[in-house]
């Protein structure tokens, strides 16, 4: 308080004579003008500095963020700067999230005659621990050299990849390996676990019922040609795609199978997700696990 008289009265008074007669020390003061001074430079970054790192991040991620996970990201960065000045930069200079794709019923082969699951799943996709639902589908990458075909397994709990496997062929071991992978890494406990998928005959085939047998996983199917029953993963699919691969051309099979890996380790350990409070899936079990040794 002595110090912000002092300075409010400093074209009045000398402040040395000031410091005597509020009795406090003129170096002291001076410190305590430049913490003020260093904090308010941190407060208060210019536009153009903010519109900097904006522009960085923006092309370090290829667009992935919107205004809101723009913001966390530079808090998480040690950039200070308000939510409104985040969005009204990035609104003036348009600079914006690339847009995704509605959903479209993907046609798959499910005219067949192998046993369909119920809908266990029934599009809840809030799940309270780790290992107990998990969804999967199978999309498709261009190359020069012919399609890539990639397999994912997800755990909802935390939206994790957990499980994924790429060929240039597409059938019942593709999805089996991605399963299998997961299985391998996360243990799930038999008879507890959930694996919800649509109807295609990969999914419904008898190599892979056994391998969901050998697991012990329960098995759950969407209804006939309706994406939303698996909205998660078709939603993955979408983010792959609009934040990795839009405009890319792949020479090679290998090439995308790198890209593709890349973004599902940058996916998993450090990409934002609104559902769960704008941590990346490792973030958010890590954040779990400690919450539970210490109840």
């Amino acid at each position: 308080m002595k110090y912000a008289h002092i300075y409010r009265s400093r074209h009045l008074w000398p402040v040395r004579v000031q410091c005597e007669v509020l009795e406090v020390s003129f170096t002291g003061y001076h410190q305590h003008r430049l913490r003020r001074k260093k904090h308010s430079s941190r407060r208060h970054m210019s536009s153009e500095a903010l519109l900097v790192h904006i522009r960085a991040l923006h092309a370090e991620l290829r667009g992935a963020y919107g205004w809101p996970r723009m913001w966390r990201e530079l808090r998480r960065r040690g950039v200070r700067a308000g939510k409104e000045r985040v969005r009204l930069a990035m609104q003036r200079h348009g600079i914006q999230a690339r847009g995704k794709r509605r959903f479209r019923v993907a046609t798959t082969d499910s005219r067949h005659t192998l046993p369909i699951a119920p809908n266990l799943l029934d599009r809840n996709f809030t799940v309270e621990k780790p290992n107990t639902t998990w969804t999967g589908d199978v999309t498709y990458i261009a190359t020069e050299e012919g399609w890539l075909y990639l397999a994912v397994v997800i755990d909802l709990f935390s939206r994790r990849i957990v499980g994924w496997s790429m060929k240039a062929t597409v059938d019942r071991t593709l999805v089996i390996e991605a399963l299998e992978m997961a299985c391998m890494q996360r243990r799930p406990e038999p008879g507890k676990a959930i694996f919800h998928s649509d109807r295609g005959s990969w999914y419904a085939s008898e190599d892979f019922r056994e391998v969901m047998k050998m697991y012990g996983l329960i098995a759950s199917m969407s209804r006939r040609a309706n994406c939303w029953d698996n909205a998660v993963t078709e939603t993955l699919f979408g983010s792959l795609k609009v934040e990795r691969l839009h405009g890319e051309k792949f020479l090679t099979v290998r090439e995308a199978k790198d890209a593709v890996i890349r973004w599902i380790l940058w996916y998993n350990q450090k990409r934002m997700h609104s559902t769960i409070g704008y941590q990346s899936p490792v973030e958010f079990e890590h954040a779990w696990q400690l919450q539970r040794e210490a109840a």
